[in-house]
């Protein structure tokens, strides 16, 4: 929940004047009221503007809620479902975030899907089994085809906005984790097809050695998106 209009424009400003070096591909993850903006301004640059969160009903009535036909109809076809501040403040689990992927596929959007363990689960090593149960919990009821739309952002909740990163061997032990977590359900095909973000205090100093990691695939980018030369630093780190 940042920037008004005015901050969002000046920062896309700011985004379009910079060089990208990488063949990443770059998402922006504005607020609902700044969406259509964003979608107008980025048309042509080759950065996707996708949404922060969505409702699973189609309309009705769910007041203050955005549907996927609402945000298709302004140009946005991605978005973040499952995010560790949604689960948190606003208590959505697996079943529930499992309604909203659904929804979102049935109006053929893409999805990143967000996961990832407290510091609690950590110290009492149920990391593994944190993870594992929110991918399974909202994921595996869906067929080998469907996951062509899915990303998966892995973010350890103890290393958002805290200033504490996972190590990189980390990041790279539960990724690894995950794939073969994929590979048991499904198969390695489509565990290695299915890219796998990293999203926890990611800066432009240590960008680099994170995505340097084999089955780290990207970055989920919070605090140093609000700032485009640190956001872009990150774009190049690949």
């Amino acid at each position: 929940m940042n920037n008004d209009l005015a901050q969002t424009e000046a920062l896309l400003t700011d985004l379009k004047n910079q060089k990208q070096s990488s063949q990443a591909e770059v998402m922006v993850a504005p607020a609902f009221t700044n969406l259509h903006r964003a979608f107008k301004d980025l048309k042509g640059t080759g950065v996707e503007v996708i949404a922060q969160n969505m409702h699973f009903a189609e309309n009705g009535a769910y007041t203050g809620e955005i549907s996927a036909a609402m945000l298709k109809s302004v140009g946005v076809k991605t978005v973040i479902l499952g995010h560790s501040e949604r689960r948190a403040y606003f208590h959505e689990d697996e079943a529930l975030l499992a309604k909203k992927v659904d929804a979102a596929l049935s109006n053929d959007m893409h999805v990143i899907f967000c996961f990832g363990e407290e510091l609690n689960d950590r110290k009492s090593g149920k990391h593994f089994d944190v993870v594992a149960s929110q991918i399974s919990g909202s994921l595996f009821h869906l067929n080998a085809n469907q996951w062509k739309s899915i990303v998966l952002a892995y973010e350890p909740v103890w290393a958002i906005g805290t200033g504490e990163t996972a190590l990189p061997e980390q990041a790279q032990e539960m990724h690894a984790f995950i794939r073969q977590t994929i590979a048991d359900k499904y198969d390695e095909t489509l565990a290695q097809s299915v890219s796998i973000l990293y999203g926890g205090s990611v800066k432009p100093n240590n960008a680099q050695e994170i995505f340097s990691k084999p089955d780290v695939d990207g970055g989920l980018i919070g605090g140093a998106s609000l700032n485009a030369d640190d956001f872009f630093a990150i774009v190049n780190a690949f």
